[in-house]
Protein backbone atom coordinates (compact mmCIF):
# COMPACT_ATOMS: atom_id res chain seq x y z
CA UNK A 1 0.00 0.00 0.00
CA UNK A 2 1.44 3.44 -1.32
CA UNK A 3 1.50 6.09 1.50
CA UNK A 4 -0.90 9.22 1.44
CA UNK A 5 0.46 12.12 -0.14
CA UNK A 6 0.05 15.78 1.92
CA UNK A 7 -3.05 16.76 0.15
CA UNK A 8 -4.77 13.20 0.39
CA UNK A 9 -3.33 13.47 4.42
CA UNK A 10 -4.94 17.07 5.33
CA UNK A 11 -8.37 16.68 3.76
CA UNK A 12 -8.61 13.14 5.95
CA UNK A 13 -8.02 15.07 9.23
CA UNK A 14 -10.52 18.14 8.09
CA UNK A 15 -13.25 15.45 7.62
CA UNK A 16 -12.24 13.72 10.96
CA UNK A 17 -12.64 17.67 12.85
CA UNK A 18 -15.50 18.36 10.78
CA UNK A 19 -17.34 14.82 11.94
CA UNK A 20 -16.48 15.27 16.20
CA UNK A 21 -17.78 18.86 15.33
CA UNK A 22 -20.57 17.69 14.34
CA UNK A 23 -21.19 14.96 16.69
CA UNK A 24 -20.56 17.34 19.76
CA UNK A 25 -22.99 19.25 18.40
CA UNK A 26 -25.55 16.74 18.20
CA UNK A 27 -24.77 16.13 21.79
CA UNK A 28 -25.80 18.76 23.08
CA UNK A 29 -28.16 19.52 21.39
CA UNK A 30 -29.58 16.08 22.57
CA UNK A 31 -28.83 17.53 26.43
CA UNK A 32 -30.31 21.02 25.93
CA UNK A 33 -33.84 19.38 24.66
CA UNK A 34 -33.63 16.86 27.91
CA UNK A 35 -33.28 20.02 30.20
CA UNK A 36 -36.08 22.24 28.86
CA UNK A 37 -38.55 18.89 28.87
CA UNK A 38 -37.57 18.26 32.32
CA UNK A 39 -38.04 22.33 33.41
CA UNK A 40 -41.73 21.84 31.77
CA UNK A 41 -42.36 19.01 33.87
CA UNK A 42 -41.42 20.43 36.52
CA UNK A 43 -43.42 23.42 36.18
CA UNK A 44 -46.55 21.36 35.63
CA UNK A 45 -46.35 19.11 38.69
CA UNK A 46 -49.35 19.28 41.04
CA UNK A 47 -49.35 22.63 43.60
CA UNK A 48 -51.27 21.19 47.15
CA UNK A 49 -53.69 23.50 47.91
CA UNK A 50 -55.54 23.30 51.61
CA UNK A 51 -59.07 21.52 50.94
CA UNK A 52 -58.01 20.18 47.60
CA UNK A 53 -57.38 17.00 46.45
CA UNK A 54 -54.29 15.05 44.83
CA UNK A 55 -53.70 12.04 42.90
CA UNK A 56 -51.93 9.71 45.07
CA UNK A 57 -51.60 12.05 47.89
CA UNK A 58 -53.21 11.81 51.04
CA UNK A 59 -56.66 13.59 51.53
CA UNK A 60 -56.55 15.09 54.70
CA UNK A 61 -55.88 18.98 54.54
CA UNK A 62 -52.71 20.32 55.17
CA UNK A 63 -51.55 21.29 57.90
CA UNK A 64 -49.88 25.12 58.21
CA UNK A 65 -47.03 25.57 59.55
CA UNK A 66 -46.08 27.07 63.43
CA UNK A 67 -45.21 30.27 63.25
CA UNK A 68 -42.02 31.17 64.47
CA UNK A 69 -42.63 34.05 66.78
CA UNK A 70 -46.03 34.90 68.48
CA UNK A 71 -48.65 36.80 67.00
CA UNK A 72 -49.39 40.64 67.58
CA UNK A 73 -51.70 41.55 69.96
CA UNK A 74 -53.45 44.45 68.33
CA UNK A 75 -55.55 43.65 64.89
CA UNK A 76 -53.98 45.02 61.70
CA UNK A 77 -55.96 48.38 60.70
CA UNK A 78 -57.73 46.97 57.89
CA UNK A 79 -59.12 44.14 59.80
CA UNK A 80 -60.08 46.34 62.61
CA UNK A 81 -62.41 48.48 59.74
CA UNK A 82 -63.53 45.41 58.51
CA UNK A 83 -64.75 44.46 62.15
CA UNK A 84 -66.61 47.68 62.38
CA UNK A 85 -68.08 48.02 58.88
CA UNK A 86 -69.42 44.01 60.31
CA UNK A 87 -70.62 44.73 63.52
CA UNK A 88 -71.82 47.63 64.97
CA UNK A 89 -71.04 49.31 67.79
CA UNK A 90 -73.40 48.28 70.54
CA UNK A 91 -74.14 51.47 71.83
CA UNK A 92 -74.81 52.80 68.68
CA UNK A 93 -77.46 50.17 67.70
CA UNK A 94 -79.49 51.27 71.05
CA UNK A 95 -79.75 54.70 70.82
CA UNK A 96 -80.01 56.46 74.40
CA UNK A 97 -83.14 57.72 75.63
CA UNK A 98 -84.51 59.71 78.41
CA UNK A 99 -88.00 57.75 78.77
CA UNK A 100 -88.39 55.97 81.86
CA UNK A 101 -88.46 52.05 81.85
CA UNK A 102 -92.01 50.99 83.30
CA UNK A 103 -93.20 49.48 86.45
CA UNK A 104 -93.22 45.15 86.13
CA UNK A 105 -97.23 46.12 85.38
CA UNK A 106 -96.57 47.78 82.82
CA UNK A 107 -97.47 51.05 85.01
CA UNK A 108 -95.07 54.17 84.39
CA UNK A 109 -92.86 55.56 87.21
CA UNK A 110 -94.14 58.36 88.83
CA UNK A 111 -97.85 57.86 88.41
CA UNK A 112 -101.69 56.81 90.13
CA UNK A 113 -103.06 54.24 88.78
CA UNK A 114 -107.12 54.39 89.36
CA UNK A 115 -109.36 50.73 89.61
CA UNK A 116 -111.10 51.75 86.37
CA UNK A 117 -107.52 52.37 84.49
CA UNK A 118 -107.56 56.04 84.65
CA UNK A 119 -103.68 57.17 85.20
CA UNK A 120 -102.60 60.64 86.38
CA UNK A 121 -98.83 61.92 86.89
CA UNK A 122 -97.73 62.75 90.04
CA UNK A 123 -96.33 65.78 90.78
CA UNK A 124 -94.75 67.27 94.17
CA UNK A 125 -96.46 70.45 95.49
CA UNK A 126 -96.76 72.77 99.01
CA UNK A 127 -99.77 74.12 100.56
CA UNK A 128 -100.79 78.22 99.34
CA UNK A 129 -99.90 80.58 101.88
CA UNK A 130 -103.09 80.51 103.20
CA UNK A 131 -103.13 76.28 104.08
CA UNK A 132 -104.97 75.47 100.77
CA UNK A 133 -104.38 72.11 98.61
CA UNK A 134 -102.83 73.07 95.52
CA UNK A 135 -104.37 72.42 91.77
CA UNK A 136 -102.90 70.80 89.46
CA UNK A 137 -101.71 72.79 86.33
CA UNK A 138 -103.15 69.98 83.65
CA UNK A 139 -105.97 67.19 83.40
CA UNK A 140 -103.67 64.38 83.52
CA UNK A 141 -101.55 65.35 86.38
CA UNK A 142 -102.53 65.03 90.05
CA UNK A 143 -100.72 67.25 92.85
CA UNK A 144 -98.95 65.71 95.75
CA UNK A 145 -98.46 66.90 98.95
CA UNK A 146 -97.66 65.41 102.98
CA UNK A 147 -96.37 61.76 103.29
CA UNK A 148 -93.83 59.86 100.85
CA UNK A 149 -95.05 56.36 99.94
CA UNK A 150 -93.15 54.04 101.86
CA UNK A 151 -93.80 56.78 105.10
CA UNK A 152 -94.94 54.60 108.48
CA UNK A 153 -97.33 57.16 109.32
CA UNK A 154 -99.00 60.47 107.57
CA UNK A 155 -101.15 61.18 104.46
CA UNK A 156 -99.86 60.94 100.96
CA UNK A 157 -102.61 63.12 99.44
CA UNK A 158 -103.32 63.44 95.68
CA UNK A 159 -105.58 66.17 94.61
CA UNK A 160 -106.80 66.12 90.69
CA UNK A 161 -108.90 67.71 88.42
CA UNK A 162 -112.31 66.16 87.93
CA UNK A 163 -113.26 67.62 84.35
CA UNK A 164 -111.61 70.71 82.58
CA UNK A 165 -112.78 72.93 79.40
CA UNK A 166 -115.37 70.05 78.79
CA UNK A 167 -112.15 66.92 79.24
CA UNK A 168 -112.87 64.57 81.56
CA UNK A 169 -110.17 63.88 83.94
CA UNK A 170 -108.93 60.32 85.49
CA UNK A 171 -109.71 61.38 89.16
CA UNK A 172 -113.91 61.85 88.00
CA UNK A 173 -113.70 58.02 88.53
CA UNK A 174 -113.43 58.83 92.47
CA UNK A 175 -117.27 58.94 91.93
CA UNK A 176 -118.12 55.19 91.22
CA UNK A 177 -115.43 53.74 93.10
CA UNK A 178 -116.12 51.05 95.56
CA UNK A 179 -114.80 49.86 99.13
CA UNK A 180 -111.63 47.71 98.42
CA UNK A 181 -110.69 48.15 95.20
CA UNK A 182 -107.04 48.68 94.38
CA UNK A 183 -104.99 51.28 93.77
CA UNK A 184 -101.54 51.46 92.59
CA UNK A 185 -98.88 54.04 92.67
CA UNK A 186 -95.46 54.07 90.86
CA UNK A 187 -92.44 56.33 92.71
CA UNK A 188 -90.16 57.57 90.04
CA UNK A 189 -88.08 54.70 90.00
CA UNK A 190 -90.80 52.46 89.41
CA UNK A 191 -91.20 50.95 92.32
CA UNK A 192 -94.92 50.33 93.12
CA UNK A 193 -97.34 50.56 96.14
CA UNK A 194 -100.73 49.24 96.74
CA UNK A 195 -103.65 50.20 98.81
CA UNK A 196 -107.37 49.11 99.10
CA UNK A 197 -110.10 51.51 99.28
CA UNK A 198 -111.10 52.00 102.74
CA UNK A 199 -113.36 54.80 102.97
CA UNK A 200 -115.09 57.30 100.94
CA UNK A 201 -116.64 60.74 101.81
CA UNK A 202 -118.47 63.36 99.87
CA UNK A 203 -118.03 66.76 101.72
CA UNK A 204 -119.42 70.06 101.36
CA UNK A 205 -116.79 72.82 100.57
CA UNK A 206 -117.71 74.17 103.94
CA UNK A 207 -117.49 70.65 105.62
CA UNK A 208 -113.95 69.91 104.52
CA UNK A 209 -112.07 72.29 106.36
CA UNK A 210 -113.01 71.09 109.74
CA UNK A 211 -112.06 67.50 109.08
CA UNK A 212 -108.73 68.38 107.17
CA UNK A 213 -106.76 66.92 110.20
CA UNK A 214 -108.79 64.25 110.44
CA UNK A 215 -108.04 63.66 106.71
CA UNK A 216 -104.92 64.94 105.54
CA UNK A 217 -102.80 65.11 108.87
CA UNK A 218 -99.57 63.79 109.18
CA UNK A 219 -99.82 61.64 112.17
CA UNK A 220 -101.61 58.23 112.68
CA UNK A 221 -101.21 55.34 110.18
CA UNK A 222 -100.28 55.94 106.62
CA UNK A 223 -102.95 56.23 104.27
CA UNK A 224 -103.32 57.44 99.95
CA UNK A 225 -105.76 60.20 100.43
CA UNK A 226 -107.21 61.29 96.78
CA UNK A 227 -109.37 64.29 96.64
CA UNK A 228 -111.56 66.28 93.63
CA UNK A 229 -114.05 68.25 92.99
CA UNK A 230 -117.86 67.09 91.66
CA UNK A 231 -121.53 67.66 92.78
CA UNK A 232 -123.40 70.67 91.87
CA UNK A 233 -122.09 73.57 89.95
CA UNK A 234 -121.52 77.11 91.55
CA UNK A 235 -119.33 78.86 89.62
CA UNK A 236 -117.44 81.75 90.71
CA UNK A 237 -114.40 81.23 92.71
CA UNK A 238 -116.41 78.57 94.32
CA UNK A 239 -116.68 76.21 91.33
CA UNK A 240 -118.53 73.03 92.61
CA UNK A 241 -119.98 72.73 95.19
CA UNK A 242 -118.56 69.25 96.71
CA UNK A 243 -115.35 67.36 97.34
CA UNK A 244 -115.64 63.35 97.15
CA UNK A 245 -112.14 62.06 98.99
CA UNK A 246 -111.66 58.28 98.98
CA UNK A 247 -109.35 57.19 101.75
CA UNK A 248 -106.93 53.66 100.62
CA UNK A 249 -105.18 51.88 102.79
CA UNK A 250 -101.40 49.96 101.86
CA UNK A 251 -102.02 46.38 101.23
Amino acid sequence: MTEPDDETARTADHDRRRWRRAYLLGVASVLAVELVVGGVLALRSPTVVAGTAVPGAPTETPVPATPTSEPSSEPEPDREEARKDEKPDADAAAPATDEPATAPSGQRPGTVLLPDGGTARLVRKDLTADGVLPVPDDLDEATWWGAGLDAPSGASVFAGHVNWQGRTGPFAELWDVRIGERVTVTDAEGTEFAYAVSQILTLGKDELPARATELFGQSGPHRLVLVTCGGRWLGGTTGYAENRVVVAEPV
